[in-house]
Protein backbone atom coordinates (compact mmCIF):
# COMPACT_ATOMS: atom_id res chain seq x y z
CA UNK A 1 0.00 0.00 0.00
CA UNK A 2 3.11 2.23 0.87
CA UNK A 3 4.13 1.93 -2.72
CA UNK A 4 1.15 2.71 -4.22
CA UNK A 5 0.14 6.00 -2.13
CA UNK A 6 3.63 7.36 -2.84
CA UNK A 7 3.32 6.34 -7.23
CA UNK A 8 -0.13 8.27 -6.80
CA UNK A 9 1.93 11.98 -6.02
CA UNK A 10 4.20 11.32 -9.09
CA UNK A 11 1.67 11.25 -11.96
CA UNK A 12 1.16 15.00 -11.76
CA UNK A 13 4.89 15.61 -11.85
CA UNK A 14 5.83 15.45 -15.90
CA UNK A 15 4.42 19.26 -16.07
CA UNK A 16 7.62 19.83 -14.51
CA UNK A 17 9.43 18.66 -17.43
CA UNK A 18 7.51 19.99 -20.17
CA UNK A 19 6.09 23.39 -21.12
CA UNK A 20 2.70 23.92 -20.81
CA UNK A 21 2.50 25.18 -24.62
CA UNK A 22 3.10 21.48 -25.30
CA UNK A 23 -0.18 20.93 -23.30
CA UNK A 24 -2.03 23.52 -24.76
CA UNK A 25 -1.87 22.06 -28.47
CA UNK A 26 -3.81 18.89 -27.00
CA UNK A 27 -7.29 20.04 -27.69
CA UNK A 28 -8.99 17.14 -26.20
CA UNK A 29 -9.65 18.10 -22.77
CA UNK A 30 -9.96 21.36 -21.17
CA UNK A 31 -6.44 23.25 -20.27
CA UNK A 32 -7.13 24.87 -17.30
CA UNK A 33 -8.42 24.62 -14.20
CA UNK A 34 -9.80 27.40 -11.37
CA UNK A 35 -10.13 26.19 -8.00
CA UNK A 36 -11.74 28.94 -5.65
CA UNK A 37 -12.18 27.97 -2.20
CA UNK A 38 -14.91 29.52 -0.29
CA UNK A 39 -16.24 29.58 2.95
CA UNK A 40 -19.58 29.41 4.31
CA UNK A 41 -21.23 32.60 5.98
CA UNK A 42 -21.37 30.79 9.77
CA UNK A 43 -23.30 34.29 10.72
CA UNK A 44 -26.34 33.24 8.44
CA UNK A 45 -28.78 31.29 10.66
CA UNK A 46 -31.39 30.88 8.10
CA UNK A 47 -29.37 28.83 6.05
CA UNK A 48 -31.02 26.44 4.19
CA UNK A 49 -29.11 23.72 2.11
CA UNK A 50 -32.22 23.01 -0.36
CA UNK A 51 -32.09 27.06 -1.00
CA UNK A 52 -28.59 26.99 -1.63
CA UNK A 53 -28.54 24.75 -4.12
CA UNK A 54 -31.85 26.74 -5.86
CA UNK A 55 -30.23 29.90 -6.05
CA UNK A 56 -26.29 28.39 -7.32
CA UNK A 57 -28.80 26.71 -9.69
CA UNK A 58 -30.54 29.40 -10.92
CA UNK A 59 -27.32 30.91 -11.83
CA UNK A 60 -25.82 27.75 -13.26
CA UNK A 61 -29.14 28.07 -15.42
CA UNK A 62 -28.91 31.73 -16.17
CA UNK A 63 -25.21 32.25 -16.61
CA UNK A 64 -23.00 29.50 -16.09
CA UNK A 65 -24.43 27.20 -19.04
CA UNK A 66 -24.51 29.68 -21.23
CA UNK A 67 -20.89 30.88 -20.96
CA UNK A 68 -19.04 29.37 -23.88
CA UNK A 69 -15.95 29.76 -21.93
CA UNK A 70 -16.49 27.54 -19.33
CA UNK A 71 -15.91 24.24 -20.22
CA UNK A 72 -17.55 22.66 -16.78
CA UNK A 73 -18.19 23.88 -13.45
CA UNK A 74 -19.29 22.05 -10.04
CA UNK A 75 -18.92 22.54 -6.66
CA UNK A 76 -17.75 20.58 -3.72
CA UNK A 77 -18.64 20.14 -0.17
CA UNK A 78 -16.40 19.62 2.56
CA UNK A 79 -16.68 15.64 3.70
CA UNK A 80 -13.65 15.05 5.65
CA UNK A 81 -10.87 18.18 5.47
CA UNK A 82 -9.22 20.11 8.34
CA UNK A 83 -11.97 22.93 7.90
CA UNK A 84 -15.73 22.26 7.92
CA UNK A 85 -16.91 25.63 6.64
CA UNK A 86 -14.98 25.36 3.24
CA UNK A 87 -16.67 24.53 -0.10
CA UNK A 88 -15.14 24.32 -3.84
CA UNK A 89 -16.16 25.89 -6.46
CA UNK A 90 -14.08 24.25 -10.03
CA UNK A 91 -14.08 25.46 -13.33
CA UNK A 92 -12.56 24.35 -16.38
CA UNK A 93 -11.40 26.11 -19.62
CA UNK A 94 -10.31 25.38 -23.05
CA UNK A 95 -7.46 27.87 -23.16
CA UNK A 96 -5.73 30.78 -20.76
CA UNK A 97 -7.23 33.52 -22.42
CA UNK A 98 -10.67 32.18 -22.27
CA UNK A 99 -10.30 32.31 -18.38
CA UNK A 100 -10.48 36.24 -18.76
CA UNK A 101 -12.83 36.08 -21.33
CA UNK A 102 -15.36 33.88 -18.99
CA UNK A 103 -15.41 36.48 -16.53
CA UNK A 104 -16.55 38.78 -18.92
CA UNK A 105 -18.95 37.11 -20.18
CA UNK A 106 -20.40 36.15 -16.90
CA UNK A 107 -21.21 39.66 -16.39
CA UNK A 108 -22.84 40.13 -19.73
CA UNK A 109 -25.14 37.01 -19.28
CA UNK A 110 -26.09 38.22 -15.68
CA UNK A 111 -27.17 41.66 -17.07
CA UNK A 112 -29.47 40.13 -19.52
CA UNK A 113 -30.79 36.96 -17.11
CA UNK A 114 -31.41 40.26 -14.71
CA UNK A 115 -32.05 42.74 -16.32
CA UNK A 116 -33.51 44.97 -14.19
CA UNK A 117 -30.64 46.50 -11.81
CA UNK A 118 -33.05 46.21 -8.75
CA UNK A 119 -33.85 42.44 -9.30
CA UNK A 120 -30.15 41.94 -10.21
CA UNK A 121 -29.14 43.29 -6.76
CA UNK A 122 -30.95 41.54 -5.02
CA UNK A 123 -30.16 38.44 -6.40
CA UNK A 124 -26.63 38.42 -6.06
CA UNK A 125 -27.11 40.18 -2.59
CA UNK A 126 -29.36 36.85 -1.79
CA UNK A 127 -26.27 34.66 -3.32
CA UNK A 128 -23.59 36.24 -1.21
CA UNK A 129 -25.25 36.21 1.80
CA UNK A 130 -24.52 32.30 1.92
CA UNK A 131 -20.42 33.15 1.47
CA UNK A 132 -17.96 34.71 3.88
CA UNK A 133 -15.56 37.35 2.45
CA UNK A 134 -12.74 34.92 2.85
CA UNK A 135 -11.61 32.74 -0.24
CA UNK A 136 -8.45 31.90 -2.32
CA UNK A 137 -7.86 31.06 -6.09
CA UNK A 138 -5.34 28.57 -7.88
CA UNK A 139 -5.40 27.94 -11.24
CA UNK A 140 -4.04 24.23 -12.16
CA UNK A 141 -2.67 23.10 -15.47
CA UNK A 142 -4.41 19.71 -16.60
CA UNK A 143 -2.58 16.54 -17.31
CA UNK A 144 -2.79 13.31 -20.00
CA UNK A 145 -3.66 10.24 -18.73
CA UNK A 146 -7.18 10.96 -17.14
CA UNK A 147 -9.98 8.83 -16.76
CA UNK A 148 -12.70 10.80 -17.59
CA UNK A 149 -16.35 10.30 -16.47
CA UNK A 150 -18.37 7.82 -18.97
CA UNK A 151 -21.97 9.55 -17.98
CA UNK A 152 -22.80 12.87 -16.18
CA UNK A 153 -23.63 11.57 -12.77
CA UNK A 154 -27.54 11.93 -11.27
CA UNK A 155 -26.27 11.67 -7.55
CA UNK A 156 -23.52 12.87 -5.66
CA UNK A 157 -20.13 11.56 -5.48
CA UNK A 158 -17.25 11.30 -3.28
CA UNK A 159 -14.40 13.20 -4.42
CA UNK A 160 -10.98 12.04 -2.79
CA UNK A 161 -8.65 14.86 -3.42
CA UNK A 162 -5.14 13.73 -3.32
CA UNK A 163 -2.27 16.91 -3.23
CA UNK A 164 1.69 16.04 -3.42
CA UNK A 165 4.84 17.92 -3.70
CA UNK A 166 7.18 17.68 -6.68
CA UNK A 167 11.09 17.38 -6.46
CA UNK A 168 12.86 19.52 -8.46
CA UNK A 169 15.83 17.27 -9.32
CA UNK A 170 16.95 14.49 -11.65
CA UNK A 171 14.61 13.34 -14.04
CA UNK A 172 13.68 13.46 -17.82
CA UNK A 173 9.95 14.40 -19.37
CA UNK A 174 10.80 10.68 -21.71
CA UNK A 175 11.48 8.16 -18.36
CA UNK A 176 8.24 9.91 -16.50
CA UNK A 177 5.40 9.75 -19.76
CA UNK A 178 6.92 6.18 -19.64
CA UNK A 179 6.33 5.65 -15.90
CA UNK A 180 3.29 7.97 -16.15
CA UNK A 181 1.45 5.67 -18.86
CA UNK A 182 2.78 2.59 -17.67
CA UNK A 183 0.89 2.87 -14.57
CA UNK A 184 -2.18 4.25 -15.50
CA UNK A 185 -2.79 1.74 -17.98
CA UNK A 186 -1.89 -1.19 -15.85
CA UNK A 187 -3.22 0.01 -12.15
CA UNK A 188 -6.00 3.60 -12.55
CA UNK A 189 -7.33 2.82 -15.86
CA UNK A 190 -8.30 -1.03 -14.89
CA UNK A 191 -9.76 -0.24 -11.40
CA UNK A 192 -13.14 0.08 -11.51
CA UNK A 193 -14.08 1.70 -8.29
CA UNK A 194 -12.43 4.96 -9.97
CA UNK A 195 -15.35 6.18 -11.51
CA UNK A 196 -13.28 9.26 -13.00
CA UNK A 197 -9.71 10.39 -12.33
CA UNK A 198 -7.83 13.90 -13.07
CA UNK A 199 -4.52 15.02 -12.49
CA UNK A 200 -3.48 18.24 -12.54
CA UNK A 201 -0.24 21.03 -11.90
CA UNK A 202 0.14 24.14 -10.53
CA UNK A 203 -0.16 26.62 -13.33
CA UNK A 204 -0.42 30.11 -11.18
CA UNK A 205 -1.00 29.80 -7.22
CA UNK A 206 0.72 30.11 -4.04
CA UNK A 207 2.74 27.15 -4.20
CA UNK A 208 4.68 25.95 -7.58
CA UNK A 209 5.61 22.50 -6.37
CA UNK A 210 1.74 21.30 -6.22
CA UNK A 211 0.40 18.69 -7.61
CA UNK A 212 -3.51 17.58 -7.68
CA UNK A 213 -5.10 14.12 -8.01
CA UNK A 214 -9.12 13.58 -8.07
CA UNK A 215 -10.33 10.72 -7.91
CA UNK A 216 -14.45 10.16 -8.25
CA UNK A 217 -15.97 6.81 -6.46
CA UNK A 218 -19.97 6.11 -6.01
CA UNK A 219 -19.95 6.13 -1.97
CA UNK A 220 -16.97 6.42 0.96
CA UNK A 221 -16.92 2.59 1.16
CA UNK A 222 -15.24 2.55 -2.06
CA UNK A 223 -12.94 4.38 -1.39
CA UNK A 224 -10.68 1.39 0.44
CA UNK A 225 -12.06 -0.79 -1.88
CA UNK A 226 -10.38 1.29 -4.41
CA UNK A 227 -6.82 1.51 -2.44
CA UNK A 228 -6.90 -2.72 -2.18
CA UNK A 229 -7.96 -2.88 -5.98
CA UNK A 230 -4.73 -0.41 -6.73
CA UNK A 231 -2.35 -2.85 -4.54
CA UNK A 232 -3.92 -6.03 -6.30
CA UNK A 233 -3.45 -4.87 -9.91
CA UNK A 234 -0.07 -3.07 -8.87
CA UNK A 235 0.80 -6.68 -7.83
CA UNK A 236 -0.19 -8.26 -10.51
CA UNK A 237 1.66 -6.09 -13.27
CA UNK A 238 5.12 -5.85 -11.61
CA UNK A 239 4.67 -9.53 -10.06
CA UNK A 240 8.11 -9.81 -8.26
CA UNK A 241 9.44 -7.52 -5.38
CA UNK A 242 12.86 -6.95 -7.62
CA UNK A 243 10.67 -5.30 -10.59
CA UNK A 244 8.37 -3.15 -7.42
CA UNK A 245 12.03 -1.97 -6.36
CA UNK A 246 13.14 -0.69 -9.59
CA UNK A 247 9.49 0.87 -10.13
CA UNK A 248 10.04 2.60 -6.86
CA UNK A 249 13.83 3.55 -7.29
CA UNK A 250 12.76 4.86 -10.82
CA UNK A 251 9.72 7.37 -9.56
CA UNK A 252 11.18 8.27 -6.22
CA UNK A 253 13.37 10.71 -7.68
CA UNK A 254 10.38 13.04 -9.08
CA UNK A 255 8.64 13.58 -5.38
CA UNK A 256 9.68 14.78 -2.17
CA UNK A 257 7.26 12.65 -0.23
CA UNK A 258 4.77 15.05 1.28
CA UNK A 259 1.19 14.41 0.70
CA UNK A 260 -1.96 15.61 2.19
CA UNK A 261 -5.73 13.71 1.61
CA UNK A 262 -9.25 15.49 1.31
CA UNK A 263 -12.64 13.92 0.70
CA UNK A 264 -15.55 16.28 -0.67
CA UNK A 265 -18.65 15.53 -1.88
CA UNK A 266 -19.40 15.99 -5.43
CA UNK A 267 -23.21 17.86 -5.92
CA UNK A 268 -24.69 16.83 -9.04
CA UNK A 269 -26.93 18.89 -9.51
CA UNK A 270 -24.98 22.01 -9.25
CA UNK A 271 -22.55 21.01 -12.64
CA UNK A 272 -22.04 22.23 -16.43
Amino acid sequence: MKTINRFFMVLAVMLLLCNISTFAQEQTRPQFVTVTTMHWNMDNKDFKMDEWKAVEKEYLDKVTMKNEHVASASFYLHRMTPDNTELLYVQTYPTWEAIGKAADRNAELAKAAWSDEKARTAFFKKRNAYYSDNHSDEIYATMPNAKGMTTAPTKDMICYVRKGHFAFGEGSDEEFDALDKEYFDNVTNKNEYIKAYYPMAHAWGSDRTEAIEAFFLDSLADLDKMFDKDTELYEAYWKDEASRKAMEEKTAKYFDGRHGDYIYTYVAGLAK
